[in-house]
């Protein structure tokens, strides 16, 4: 069970915002979270100050993660008093955290200012400290087999609210080395969010920013193929996982709906063309359901597909939702999957989601809210 937050000062309050021709709900000051070093260099230099002023922010907002201007003391007091008057610094809202008894993942529920909600999974892996982040408010994609989608789709993240979740958390852990990896797995679908997600991580990666290595940085997606050609343009050396979880375009299709838009020939085409840009093997992932699609057949035809491109596999036994009849193979069943897979060379592990428990697991993020009819974000 879910449990209240207990002994966190969580206070802060999340903000909307993301650009500088974004600004706070209800007044008329800008937030400084999400803005790129040039846009700080030009919103300081408009105000009179020196350009090294914004590298100066960034290390406060990034590296020590602070709340309040106050606190940024290296900066002239007469800076900062004019910084509270136009600016302010976003957080997320802690409303719970949840932490699994079986296995060493905690999930939060973030509270954003107009009221929505979304959820982080906290997950610890021998040296990795791995968060999943979401970059939407429920999602459209209406895949079969997971809870998010039973939402519907309610709005974008900015990519100050994607950044919010990494800085909360990570202002919380005792590690010092703090997050290690970032997987854009949560809620939504990060491509349908595509300028905040690559904003986003343009500033986890900057070294004025979070600072996390560009490989450590993981996308998944459900096959948006346009979208996946103009990330592969991106330059960016992150890692990118497709979510294929069938070998037939009428399994997929069943499964999720966007298939009809962007077969499975496209999308591998895509992901292809991504490996082959970045010099990076793709990840396949393969949710794996009873009596859908975990036959012989269907695993002699993913090995087939995997011989397409350099990529390796995730194969994920199904977590179970409300909402669906369907069910995750027998232990006997998945390895034999497995063994067919390997059998043409490829590395197949499985994948047992951490967090099931505390419905944290692959496919089981799911706010509070009754699905009002999904729409599907602009242009995907």
């Amino acid at each position: 069970m879910v449990q209240p937050i207990r002994n966190t000062q969580s206070g802060y309050q999340s903000q909307v915002i993301n650009t500088m021709k974004t600004q706070h709900p209800q007044t008329d000051k800008i937030n400084l979270k999400g803005l790129t070093l040039l846009e700080l260099e030009e919103l300081v230099t408009g105000w009179g100050e020196p350009k090294y002023r914004a590298k100066q922010l960034m290390s406060w907002l990034y590296g020590r993660r602070v709340e309040t201007f106050e606190e940024m003391t290296n900066l002239p007091h007469k800076l900062r008093q004019r910084l509270a008057g136009l600016a302010y610094i976003s957080g997320a809202r802690v409303l719970t955290r949840t932490t699994s008894n079986s296995d060493m993942a905690v999930k939060y529920l973030f509270e954003l200012t107009d009221g929505s909600q979304v959820e982080s999974v906290l997950m610890y892996d021998q040296n990795r400290i791995t968060v999943c982040v979401s970059s939407q408010v429920g999602c459209a994609m209406a895949c079969d087999f997971c809870a998010t989608a039973k939402m519907g789709f309610f709005r974008n993240l900015t990519a100050a609210e994607i950044l919010d979740q990494l800085i909360t958390i990570e202002r919380e852990l005792d590690d010092e080395k703090g997050i290690t990896h970032v997987v854009f797995m949560g809620m939504g679908e990060p491509l349908a969010n595509y300028d905040q997600t690559v904003k986003a991580i343009r500033l986890m990666t900057d070294a004025n920013g979070l600072g996390i290595p560009e490989g450590k940085i993981t996308v998944s997606t459900s096959g948006l193929a346009r979208r996946m050609r103009q990330f592969t343009h991106e330059q960016l050396k992150c890692n990118l996982a497709l979510s294929l979880n069938a070998t037939t375009d009428e399994i997929r299709t069943r499964l999720m709906p966007i298939n009809a838009k962007y077969p499975i020939d496209e999308v591998l085409n895509a992901t292809r063309e991504w490996a082959l840009a970045t010099q990076r093997p793709a990840t396949l992932e393969y949710v794996l359901i009873r009596g859908v699609n975990d036959s012989i057949v269907d695993a002699r035809r993913l090995r087939k597909l995997m011989g397409r491109l350099p990529c390796k596999l995730n194969l994920i036994p199904f977590n179970e939702i409300e909402g669906t009849d369907f069910q995750r193979p027998k232990l006997d069943q998945i390895e034999r999957f497995r063994r067919i897979v390997a059998d043409g060379h490829h590395v197949a592990p499985i994948r047992f989601s951490k967090g099931r428990d505390i419905a944290a697991a692959c496919g089981q993020l799911r706010t509070i809210y009754e699905k009002q009819g999904a729409m599907l974000p602009q242009a995907l």
